[in-house]
């Protein structure tokens, strides 16, 4: 195991927090102030009300991307299959595919352009140029930005000058629509070309437009196979009861996917952020796994990955999807 030592990759962390699953509030202590939809005025936008409509397919092979990372956030490489354990609500389940090769990925972007960014927004775009100046060539991305609504300003492209170039006539105004955008944004994603599939959000954090609520795409993105990595920007002080609860939504977003949340106070750590989820996506490890309870009952399957490590290995941290909707008749 020397080499688990040796293979981890540094990340220069300064000014944010990673907030790994294990260090999420338990969802119950969480309280999200309930929306009036009387008193918003009425949307000049339509949304398909997906979330209501579930599509499962036939599951044949579990594919579980797991991030394995140390104390310091500093991503781990190096383990083999034989340090991995699985479990299919709570039953071991045999990881009959395992690699760690970099592939392609299908990324979507969304970037908070509401009034509340205004100060914060050149750093925020300098970090979607630093995220897809730092992808491969096979990379493909789309951009939504979203305010009083969610709109898909840039459709899945691998010319990186294209999302760039759709970012030089944002001006930061309007309430925010952040679940909306979610909602837009899994969507699309259905358009993918690769297996290998994640959103980034950008933004505050609070809330205070959408028409679908936490509950809606919290269910959502249990039926999307996706990874959503999210990044709180946040002012000191919190003007609003949404701005107070904005990281905590974004995180128990990513915390279902088995993505990474950060939580910024100095925007000016943006590029490292998106330097470390750069890195961590191009360092997964792929579980794959053929369920043994093969009943087409429709019910929600818990996954639980345990490391299996030699004594003297400081604690390790794991980060990978929660569970998945088995297939129906």
């Amino acid at each position: 195991m020397r080499g688990v030592k040796q293979s981890c990759l540094v990340a220069a962390l300064l000014g944010f927090i990673c907030i790994r699953g294990q260090a999420q509030t338990n969802l119950n202590e969480v309280h999200v102030m309930p929306r009036d939809d009387s008193a918003r005025p009425g949307p000049a936008y339509r949304l398909e009300k997906a979330a209501n409509s579930i599509i499962r397919t036939t599951v044949d092979l579990v594919l579980v991307p797991v991030t394995v990372m140390d104390g310091a956030n500093r991503i781990v490489t190096g383990l083999g299959q034989e340090n991995f354990h699985l479990f299919e609500d709570k039953h071991p389940q045999p990881i009959k595919n395992f690699w760690k090769e970099d592939e392609p990925v299908s990324m979507g972007i969304l970037l908070d352009v509401s009034g509340s960014m205004k100060d914060k927004f050149d750093r925020a775009q300098e970090a979607v140029k630093a995220l897809i100046e730092g992808a491969n060539p096979q990379d493909e991305f789309f951009l939504v930005t979203f305010a009083n609504h969610p709109t898909l300003l840039r459709d899945f492209t691998q010319n990186t000058d294209e999302i760039q170039g759709s970012l030089l006539f944002a001006m930061p105004k309007g309430r925010t629509s952040l679940l909306d955008a979610v909602v837009v944004a899994v969507n699309n994603m259905k358009k993918a070309r690769y297996r290998r599939r994640a959103l980034v959000i950008i933004s505050d954090g609070g809330d205070n437009r959408s028409r679908y609520t936490e509950k809606d795409v919290k269910s959502l993105i249990k039926e999307a196979d996706v990874l959503v990595y999210s990044i709180a920007v946040c002012d000191r002080e919190f003007r609003t009861q949404e701005e107070r609860l904005g990281p905590e939504l974004l995180a128990q977003i990513s915390g279902v996917t088995g993505a990474s949340a950060y939580l910024l106070e100095n925007p000016n750590s943006l590029p490292k952020v998106i330097e470390h989820i750069a890195v961590e996506l191009r360092n997964q490890y792929i579980l794959g796994y053929s369920p043994s309870n093969s009943r087409r009952d429709g019910k929600w399957r818990k996954i639980k990955v345990k490391l299996a490590l030699p004594r003297g290995i400081p604690t390790l941290y794991v980060q990978a999807r929660t569970g998945y909707y088995s297939a129906t008749e």
